[in-house]
């Protein structure tokens, strides 16, 4: 005899609206193929990224599911047929038919991710999968050099030592200003960072301004030569997320941070979000979201989920990017120690409908197989492990960002 079955628990796992409080947007019908479709189940680059990445565990879970999607059965289930079925389905069928069966409700978009301008959908365009509108989370780092590179094409001399100040004392004004209005702006409900994968999650919570002064000219020499504007310059990178900060905590809207899971421009060992205890302790009335399960450091963020009201976890990306014990094991550490009213989840959907049709699916299965045993062993009541599930769905985010939403309990 099996394990008995949690009606009520099943209800909530896979039938419950979800709130996807991070993800980014599809790619556009023309780009749909610029990119290697690999990497919908794994965050890896080039030939690790083309040749070894559909040998993973995540990878044959993710074909039999989208074969299952697609209708393909025996031995047309497997990945290279996945690729092929896909690209005969017209797009805006293949995009409802990834959709329909999410339960999402409302999106929460990241549209800062770098290298698709112009290759992706506007945060808007998503609203027709949803019953409630989607709403926009501003990168921090995007902004950033949006403002310095506006600020720069007016300034004709070259730009050093002697008159860095007064840039960055008007880089300083403008992008308060700019952060101010995106807090003002009723379509954005957060803010993230990347710092982690710029200069780390060490953000220094002070910094001199002889030391500013220095990253920020550093940042317009490579400008300047190269005509590229990337912040990396920690003390300049830094600076930059104290403001974010200290205005947030004025407006009440969280700031995201990627911690852990992404790809090899990450420097793994300053990934965690361990790391970020001086800066959040420092700006107590600003909310902390640490992304992506902060894998593999999930029981740092549980840690200081656990100790900081200020903080919350979000335990996406890992689906479908981990194998399915692997998520079981990272929803169970979550649940270690995070007090479940600050938990949320998330797809990281981008590019593919698919990744938002496999960040679900495999998201509600861990969540049932994960409290279903918790609730058979009597660690707490079916009524209890409910409430959690549809607190991480949606609850928990309708309250961190202010969204005003009702659950739409026929959305699937």
């Amino acid at each position: 005899m099996g394990p008995r079955f949690l009606r009520e628990l099943a209800n909530a796992a896979f039938s419950y609206p979800a709130i996807d409080n991070h993800a980014h947007p599809f790619l556009t019908e023309k780009n749909r193929d610029t990119f290697p479709f690999e990497g919908l189940i794994s965050e890896a680059t080039g030939e690790a990224l083309i040749l070894d990445s559909h040998h993973t565990l995540s990878c044959y879970r993710a074909a039999a599911q989208l074969s299952k999607l697609f209708g393909l059965k025996g031995d047309e289930a497997n990945w290279e047929s996945v690729k092929k079925k896909r690209a005969t389905i017209d797009y805006a069928e293949l995009c409802a038919m990834c959709m329909k069966h999410t339960g999402i409700q409302s999106i929460l978009i990241d549209d800062g991710l770098s290298g698709v301008a112009g290759l992706d959908q506007g945060y808007k365009w998503h609203d027709q999968f949803t019953t409630s509108p989607t709403k926009r989370i501003v990168r921090i780092e995007v902004e950033a050099q949006n403002v310095l590179r506006k600020l720069m094409s007016p300034i004709l001399t070259k730009v050093t030592a002697s008159i860095v100040g007064g840039v960055l004392e008007e880089f300083s004004q403008r992008f308060r200003e700019c952060i101010i209005a995106s807090a003002e702006d009723k379509e954005v409900v957060g803010f993230k960072s990347v710092a982690c994968y710029r200069t780390g999650l060490d953000i220094a919570t002070s910094g001199t301004p002889a030391e500013i002064q220095t990253s920020l000219l550093a940042a317009i020499a490579r400008f300047e030569q190269t005509g590229d504007l990337r912040f990396e310059h920690k003390a300049l990178n830094d600076y930059l997320v104290r403001i974010v900060l200290e205005i947030t905590g004025e407006y009440q809207k969280p700031v995201q941070f990627h911690t852990g899971l992404g790809d090899n421009d990450i420097t793994l060992t300053k990934s965690s979000p361990a790391h970020m205890q001086p800066i959040i302790e420092a700006y107590p009335n600003t909310t902390f979201v640490l992304l992506h399960s902060s894998y593999p450091y999930t029981r740092d963020a549980g840690y200081l989920t656990s100790v900081y009201r200020n903080v919350y976890l979000d335990f996406g990306e890992i689906f479908p990017f981990v194998s399915g014990d692997g998520q079981r094991a990272v929803v169970r550490q979550v649940l270690e120690l995070a007090p479940t009213n600050r938990i949320l989840w998330s797809t990281d959907g981008h590019w593919w409908p698919e990744s938002y049709y496999l960040g679900t699916i495999q998201a509600r299965e861990a969540l049932y197989e994960v409290l279903s045993g918790s609730v058979r062993r009597e660690e707490l009541t079916e009524e209890q492990a409910v409430g959690i599930v549809q607190n991480a769905l949606f609850h928990n985010s309708n309250k961190l960002y202010r969204l005003g939403l009702e659950p739409n309990l026929n959305i699937l």
